[in-house]
């Protein structure tokens, strides 16, 4: 995906990248952000406060709809309570659709990774930890998530292109392709 090569000819300037957790969202975003110079925004660390205190609906869909507003960026998270304010503004969509037992090996591998000094992409106060709600998450990610995931692109951003990467090797090319320009 060459920036002169993007549909219609011009680059994006507000790509979302949504997926289960551990399919790749934050890296392939840190990887569209430095390709296109674009800011980052991880949901994550707007949505958690210290101590993986999450924010109530109202407050949070606020949150979204201040990060949405903005020009450009590169976000990335899923949070399907505000899909309805993020993807109409996207002119991107990135959906990392990796097999379960995937996603479930690099979460584990991303725990291990971050075990001493933390994410980077975190909010403050919120260690990388495994729970058994997050391991079932990611293990029925396909059968409960990914259909509502998919029927909200079709709702708010029927026409906006869809990068779906349903492989391991899809990704790496993906990634390689947006990584910056020497």
């Amino acid at each position: 995906m060459d920036a002169e090569a993007e549909p219609g000819g011009t680059v994006p300037r507000r790509i979302l990248v949504v997926g289960c957790a551990g399919s790749g969202k934050s890296t392939l975003a840190r990887a569209l952000g430095a390709r296109y110079e674009l800011p980052v925004i991880h949901l994550d660390s707007h949505f958690w406060t210290p101590g993986w205190v999450a924010l109530d609906r109202e407050p949070w869909r606020a949150v979204c709809r201040e990060l949405a507003a903005g020009d450009a960026w590169v976000m990335d998270g899923n949070y399907g309570s505000s899909l309805d304010i993020r993807l109409p503004r996207a002119d991107l969509i990135v959906f990392p659709d990796l097999p379960p037992a995937l996603c479930l090996a690099r979460a584990l591998r991303r725990r291990w990774r971050f075990r001493a000094t933390g994410r980077p992409d975190r909010a403050p106060g919120c260690p990388e930890r495994i729970e058994w709600q997050f391991l079932r998450y990611i293990g029925g990610y396909r059968r409960r998530h990914r259909g509502r995931l998919l029927a909200a692109i079709a709702r708010y951003a029927p026409d906006t292109p869809l990068v779906r990467l349903r492989t391991r090797r899809q990704v790496r090319e993906f990634g390689r392709l947006v990584s910056p320009v020497a």
